[in-house]
């Protein structure tokens, strides 16, 4: 009977700091075998990244010790070699040819000083005895295998000069270069659309079925888990909960954490009250989504809306002539006109480059209009002097994607929140700023003693209440939510979705949320505004958007949806 293709006995993984000691996985024991998808899920933290890391031997050693355990590797079947015993020289040989790994962030991925094609053309020339000449043909080939458009064109393209998806497909061809027995997926469709990541996820299932390789595929979603996987590894803090075949975790699911997961995703046939959160399930709280019944916000004829956009246009010069005469345009948001009534939560959705985030910013004059108008509150935002800016956006905030980036890490967070607060002179001392601090810490979930912390001491989840905290401190009555929740845990987004209704309500926001996760804008809005290209397709109410679509966009969108959010 031949070996399996991988086999992970009872490793375990710790971390040695001036701190002491820190197990970041225990115990894992699992197998892979030729031909099938093996999906790892859990949260940030839960130890996937680390599993697949310690396979290639890819951990810096110190920090990292392989403290027990063993990881066996049989590209014929017939023979294994422990990867915790081989030398630097052997792990050269196996990495890239026989085991091949897709991260998460293709740009830091990809070397910016060389062409996409050099850098596939370099790994096939690492480890196969090919001309210069022969790589090139195969780099084109693989191109043309992974579905990338002009294929020819591309091979002389730097990264940033293709899109997200198609900088994720670049890796997958470097991939799958060499033919590897073994292809390791680490969350390579999180920071992409649903249409890419559709698309992305066929495409592996595909070469995996063409090739005859094992696929080892980590996410914390469990809606691409259905789409590809055939059997399902649980993690959480560092261990396995729960493995079996997809079907099972997902029909019948023992552990209260797989439970927990599964339930705190929007679904688009249900609009929740409040979601489910992990900590409900494993405290052994009775916890489901709890459907909304009430109306619409019905708002009358005669009342103004709070904000109006009318024709915004938003363009960027494309090219110029050498004495810098503009000779094109991007148009990023093209003759736009939409209105948002007090209250109200506005979704506004579409695939990256469609002019979502570049609509939210103009909202605030982050970024200047081409053309058009924007009326807020009765007021022409695109006519007011910069000088006068400042009143507005103590009225319109906006909360960005990355929480990290958006904090100093030279301030606590304490100064952090209380610092616009000085800025526009509320509150008349720094006693009643800091007790106020206080107060919005507390109604983001978050303690007195994280005060004086500063940003990298947070995970992700707390960083991005501190900046809603951070906004909200100002009092403002409308607030851009800009892909808020996108680069969370399902599990640390419900969370958030569920402070941002409690906040809503308690402040009385009118809110437009920008997302291009189709099923957390079904929950969390009103209405919906889905974007293409600079332009508005489809609007109306999030019933009618979603359950009798009326655009052929709109339908591929939803579609794109993987099945267990549906």
């Amino acid at each position: 009977m031949p070996y399996p293709l991988l086999q992970i006995s009872d490793l375990q993984v710790d971390f040695i700091s001036e701190l002491g000691t820190t197990t970041a996985v225990k115990n894992i024991s699992l197998e892979v075998n030729r031909g099938e998808i093996v999906a790892i899920v859990g949260e940030s933290g839960s130890g996937k990244s680390v599993t697949s890391l310690s396979i290639l031997q890819l951990l810096p050693t110190p920090p990292a010790r392989y403290t027990a355990g063993s990881i066996l590797f049989s590209a014929d079947g017939t023979s294994q070699v422990n990867m915790l015993e081989q030398s630097a020289h052997q792990l050269r040989t196996i990495r890239g040819h026989k085991i091949a790994m897709i991260f998460q962030e293709p740009m830091t991925s990809l070397n910016p000083v060389f062409t996409c094609g050099f850098q596939v053309m370099e790994a096939i020339r690492r480890h196969q005895q090919v001309s210069t000449a022969e790589a090139k043909a195969r780099t084109l080939e693989l191109f043309e295998k992974v579905k990338l458009p002009n294929p020819a064109l591309l091979m002389d393209r730097y990264p940033h000069q293709l899109s997200g998806g198609q900088k994720q497909r670049v890796m997958i061809a470097m991939a799958m270069s060499c033919h590897p027995s073994l292809l390791i997926c680490d969350e390579p469709t999180t920071a992409l659309d649903v249409t890419v990541q559709k698309t992305i996820l066929q495409l592996i299932r595909g070469l995996q079925e063409t090739e005859k390789m094992g696929v080892i595929f980590i996410t914390h979603d469990l809606g691409v888990v259905a789409e590809v996987a055939d059997r399902a590894i649980v993690m959480y803090k560092g261990a396995i909960v729960e493995q079996g075949s997809t079907k099972d975790i997902f029909h019948s699911p023992q552990h209260p954490y797989t439970k927990g997961l599964l339930a705190c995703r929007p679904i688009l046939h249900k609009k929740g009250e409040r979601l489910p959160v992990v900590s409900d399930f494993l405290e052994g709280k009775n916890s489901s989504v709890k459907e909304v019944t009430a109306p619409l916000i019905v708002h009358s004829a005669d009342e103004p809306p709070l904000l109006k956009v009318e024709n915004l246009e938003v363009w960027f010069p494309a090219r110029k002539t050498f004495f810098g005469k503009t000779l094109d345009y991007v148009k990023a948001v093209n003759d736009v006109s939409f209105s948002v009534r007090k209250g109200e939560t506005l979704g506004l959705v579409g695939e990256s480059g469609c002019g979502k985030t570049t609509l939210g910013r103009s909202l605030l004059r982050l970024i200047d209009p081409t053309g058009g108008a924007i009326w807020y509150n009765g007021q022409n935002i695109t006519a007011i002097k910069k000088d006068a800016l400042k009143a507005l956006r103590q009225n319109i905030q906006i909360i960005f994607q990355d929480p990290y980036s958006s904090l100093n890490p030279r301030m606590t967070i304490g100064d952090a929140i209380t610092e616009p607060m000085q800025v526009h002179g509320l509150h008349n001392s720094n006693r009643q700023r800091k007790e106020w601090t206080m107060e919005m810490l507390q109604k983001v979930d978050l303690k007195p003693e994280h005060f004086n912390r500063y940003p990298h001491e947070f995970s992700g989840g707390q960083r991005q209440r501190i900046v809603i905290a951070r906004a909200l401190a100002l009092g403002p009555t409308f607030v851009v939510c800009d892909e808020s929740v996108s680069a969370l845990d399902v599990s640390v987004q419900a969370q958030i979705l569920n402070l941002l209704n409690d906040l809503k309500k308690e402040f009385d926001l009118t809110t437009i949320f920008i997302s291009h996760d189709l099923s957390v804008v079904r929950y969390i809005s009103d209405r919906i505004l889905v974007m293409n290209k600079g332009m508005i397709e489809e609007m109306g109410n999030a019933e009618d958007i979603y359950s009798n679509p009326q655009k052929e966009y709109t339908k591929q969108l939803i579609a794109s949806i993987p099945k267990a959010a549906i």
